[in-house]
């Protein structure tokens, strides 16, 4: 599934430095060269999460279309990761959106990457975020609610501190120590 032929003045360029150029110039064509890079990373969890072909690849679409905003809303530092949180949210919307509806199934073997390391990049991130809700699950109650809300439904500070009642100044300090708290229990888990 190729989506826009990566023009060849992006393809040397780092991710921060495509984000930059296009919150500053607001192009389409850097951020779907960005995008593109990630595409079978992209399909690959939407198929993971759906089991449906037409479904994920309208997936991945979708999610291009809502990073046109949201690039421009969120300090992404990792655009990888972030994206992947992105795309596993997307996911499990849709799932909840259609619940209720029969699901199609499809043979697991069918997914074709072009590239086996696409696959292994799925697989490796598939189990590193295995282990980091694993580990968001030993925080305390008000770091992991925190956490999960800050980082993967990607609420700022004050949204976070509305949902839950806590002081603005305590929600940074449950996102910080949570944040270092989880590192250091993957950290652990990794070396185990």
């Amino acid at each position: 599934m190729q989506f826009i032929a990566l023009n060849s003045t992006y393809a040397s360029q780092e991710d921060d430095q495509l984000l930059a150029a296009y919150r500053q110039s607001g192009k389409l064509d850097i951020l779907a060269a960005l995008y593109e890079r990630y595409m079978g990373m992209v399909y690959g969890v939407c198929l993971k999460y759906l089991k449906n072909d037409p479904e994920s690849k309208d997936a991945v679409m979708e999610i291009f279309e809502s990073l046109q905003e949201k690039v421009l809303k969120h300090e992404v530092r990792n655009f990888k990761s972030w994206l992947h949180v992105v795309v596993k949210n997307h996911c499990l919307m849709a799932i909840r959106k259609r619940k209720g509806h029969e699901l199609q199934t499809i043979d697991e073997n069918f997914m074709h990457l072009p590239a086996s390391d696409h696959l292994e990049d799925v697989l490796a991130k598939e189990k590193s975020l295995d282990q980091m809700e694993k580990c968001l699950e030993t925080l305390g109650k008000e770091q992991q609610t925190s956490v999960r809300l800050f980082y993967l439904e990607e609420k700022c500070y004050q949204e976070v501190a509305d949902l839950t009642g806590y002081e603005l100044v305590k929600v940074r300090s449950y996102i910080q120590n949570g944040r270092r708290n989880l590192k250091i229990c993957m950290e652990k888990q990794q070396s185990d």
